[in-house]
């Protein structure tokens, strides 16, 4: 193959003209630019909807524009007039259908009509809403037990069709709750609930403004939560130091225009966001803050050997915290040699950082996959804790732990009871409440629901939103798992991937967007509510036209579910349907911390939920925060390849024109790719060791010694600035390598961030 050697071409700064271009290019490719525009006008503003993107803060100050480019990439994507009407499953098959791209189908736009699958024709044909509930329930209540269904559930869901959802599944007798997060943040709660009593971040957006340091650990706020770049460049240019560990060197985190400054627009200007960049080896995120710890602790031996004041919150540590004790002994322990090792930072770079964060007052640690889909993810999300908790940078202003989610209500979708291992307290609320015994066995969580399909042990799917097979795993195994059941339903707006490997009766079930207005039947316009990373909940009303007088809302498609299947004698359905104020008032008296939620919730901004981390009070088992004294991984993947050559380890990641498993275009500019996705990313040096060069074309082959083949072909190489040993890619597209049999300890999440494989030529050549 005879490639010109050349490096991508990238965009000089994050935002800029760039994301202007972008914006207005989405617009006029939805093909109702107007409607869009005005949209996002009305987006995260207290009259207006909730953006269905990420879930990062709005300020309490407001702006006339609380929208950025991915946000508009949403709303588009969203708000488009094309449409996929009966007459396109007529012209399809099912089959045919599964050899189109994510971005070619969603790209025929919104879902129009409840569609039913008929297995004769390998065709989608089309079906009313009480047909479909009926059918789904008699599905559902043919199967000899309730845990034989799974009720899978999507980030976008709003609170209120979340509780609705588990109130359901709860009432019909299952717990089988497999969730969005399982797959994402799913160590940081864990990890949080065990160290701070409480599984979210213990930050308002508000602190960004008063930090001296900012701790930026495995995200890409320019791709995945463009928002954050402005807060953080607001920071840096405070003064704040801003410290980026990142093994990918990430245009969004070196520089960044905004678009709404208009000077700066004109002049062409942008400003610098990190004011130190370490790139890490892939999992070496737990190592490199084991060494600043073992720097702090040096510090602060220097510093009472020489009679001065500990450089520690020592009133923090003696009368809020638990186990320094045992966390001293394995920071002494860990050698200098094995950090470096593990973490592929240098001891100098490491003691740099160290020296950033004692000269900080006020530190946030906020962090995202980079650090949540390994191996030892939680222990990993521990040590993060451990290193804040030494200099009391948890309840003060200014300070604390920040995991940044995905999908905007990804966090209030657990909050208000989509979980697998509900509390006790939750359960005793529900059966109090609506006067059915509820299970109390614990449920399936994403790879536990596959393992039950491919088993045979769940013979039912049902997806509120999302795209199941190509979000998880081992993408053909998923498919195969959900193409055994004998139901199998999704609810969602557009057609995608997971609704072309139906059960034996499929139903796909059109609904409302987040932008959309919901009216009940005598015409109210209704609000749902979502909750944002830093624990504030939102109303949300849409504005636009539905795109088809056949939708219905998440709520009501759950309603009528609910009454096919459990009756409505318990619940009222039809009654919380007609007016979601009800729902509201049921989450009030069962999931706590929502008292007065319709009054508070129509305030501007809304309300945020009760924090007590954020207060120093710690509702562990110790009434304490505490420490972790977990060692070091005996060995990560990264160690592992290097004494294997030809082994590399892969990552999946998003491109700037998707989120999630949604794709809005083929180009990725901030990393210099254009018009396409099966590409993989390599250190120029590891190109050039396997005579490679910019272009060539390669097979991307698991190393998982499982008796499976995994193999991604047919990507080309990019030469791209990161650690030596490393590849990165696009998911769902590489989503195919990353094994089902291994996940983090503690956590089940899926190692998409650590995956070894080696390439081959393509086997076409």
């Amino acid at each position: 193959m005879d490639h010109p050697v050349a490096s991508p071409k990238r965009s000089s700064a994050a935002g800029g003209w760039g994301a202007l271009k972008s914006c207005g290019k989405h617009l006029l490719g939805s093909r109702a630019p107007l409607s869009g525009a005005r949209a996002m006008l009305k987006a995260n503003q207290p009259d207006g909807f909730d953006c269905p993107g990420c879930a990062w803060g709005d300020p309490a100050h407001g702006s006339s524009f609380e929208f950025c480019e991915n946000g508009v990439k949403a709303v588009s994507w969203e708000a488009t007039d094309k449409r996929t009407p009966p007459k396109f499953f007529a012209k399809h098959t099912v089959s045919e259908l599964r050899g189109w791209t994510d971005y070619a189908l969603e790209g025929e736009g919104r879902l129009t009509h409840p569609m039913r699958y008929d297995a004769t024709s390998d065709r989608y044909v089309p079906t009313t809403w009480p047909e479909a509930f009926a059918a789904i329930g008699a599905a559902l209540n043919a199967l000899d037990h309730p845990d034989r269904a799974e009720f899978y559930t999507s980030g976008r869901a709003s609170n209120e069709a979340a509780y609705l959802y588990q109130l359901f599944a709860r009432h019909y007798g299952t717990n089988n709750f497999p969730d969005c997060s399982n797959m994402c943040h799913e160590a940081s709660g864990i990890a949080l609930q065990a160290a701070i009593g409480i599984g979210k971040g213990t930050v308002l957006l508000e602190d960004f403004e008063k930090a001296d340091a900012i701790f930026v650990v495995g995200q890409n706020p320019g791709t995945n939560h463009p928002r954050m770049l402005g807060d953080l460049r607001k920071a840096a240019q405070r003064g704040t130091r801003v410290v980026v560990f990142n093994p990918v060197r990430e245009r969004g985190l070196e520089r960044f225009a905004d678009p709404q400054n208009t000077v700066e627009m004109l002049r062409g200007a942008s400003a610098p966001v990190a004011s130190h960049y370490y790139q890490p080896r892939l999992g070496g995120d737990m190592a490199a803050f084991r060494g600043i710890a073992k720097a702090v602790f040096a510090a602060d031996d220097a510093a009472l050997d020489a009679g001065k004041p500990s450089v520690l919150d020592r009133a923090f540590l003696a009368h809020h915290t638990a186990g320094l004790d045992a966390y001293r002994a394995v920071v002494d322990a860990t050698t200098w040699e094995a950090i470096e090792d593990q973490s592929g930072l240098s001891r100098a770079d490491i003691e740099v950082a160290a020296q950033v964060y004692l000269g900080a007052d006020k530190v946030i640690c906020t962090w995202a996959m980079g650090v949540t889909q390994h191996r030892h993810s939680v222990a990993t999300v521990r040590e993060l804790a451990n290193v804040l908790f030494l200099r009391g940078h948890v309840g003060r202003p200014g300070t604390g732990l920040c995991p940044v989610r995905g999908h905007s209500n990804v966090q209030g979708d657990r909050t208000v009871g989509i979980n697998e291992k509900p509390s006790a307290a939750l359960l005793d609320a529900l059966e109090t409440t609506f006067g059915f015994t509820a299970p109390r066995r614990h449920g399936h969580n994403v790879i536990g629901a596959i393992g039950a399909m491919l088993d045979g042990s769940s013979k039912a799917f049902i997806g509120l939103g999302g795209n199941f097979a190509r979000a998880t795993p081992d993408t053909a195994l998923v498919a195969k798992a959900l193409a055994s059941c004998e139901l199998t339903v999704h609810i969602a707006t557009k057609l995608n991937h997971s609704h072309l490997v139906p059960g034996r009766v499929a139903y796909l079930l059109p609904c409302l967007g987040r932008t959309e207005i919901d009216r009940n039947a005598r015409g109210k316009t209704q609000i749902v509510t979502v909750e944002d990373s830093m624990s504030m909940v939102h109303g949300s009303g849409g504005i636009n036209k539905p795109a088809s007088k056949e939708l219905l809302s998440e709520i009501a498609i759950i309603a009528g579910m609910a009454a096919a299947t459990v009756g409505s004698e318990r619940v009222d359905w039809a009654s919380l349907t007609e007016d979601y104020d009800r729902i509201r008032d049921l989450i009030e008296r069962t999931i706590p911390g929502f008292a007065g939620y319709n009054v508070r919730v129509r305030r501007p901004r809304g309300f945020m939920l009760r924090n007590l981390a954020a207060e120093r009070n710690f509702e562990t088992e110790t009434g304490l925060a505490n420490f972790s004294a977990d060692v070091l991984p005996e060995t990560t993947e990264h160690q592992r390849a290097s004494t294997t050559p030809g082994t590399f380890v892969l990552q999946t990641f998003r491109s700037h024109d998707q989120y999630n498993t949604t794709i809005y275009g083929l180009d990725d500019r901030y990393r210099g790719v254009y018009g396409e996705r099966r590409v993989v990313f390599a250190h120029p040096d590891d190109l050039a060791e396997i005579r490679a060069r910019m272009g060539d074309r390669v097979d991307i082959v698991g190393n998982h010694d499982d008796g499976v083949t995994r193999v991604a072909e047919s990507f080309r190489l990019v030469p791209f600035d990161m650690p030596r040993g490393s590849l990165a890619g696009y998911y769902p597209e590489l989503n195919v390598l990353v094994p089902l049999s291994t996940f983090g300890e503690g956590s089940d999440t899926p190692t998409s961030k650590s995956v070894l494989v080696h390439l081959r030529a393509p086997a076409a050549a």
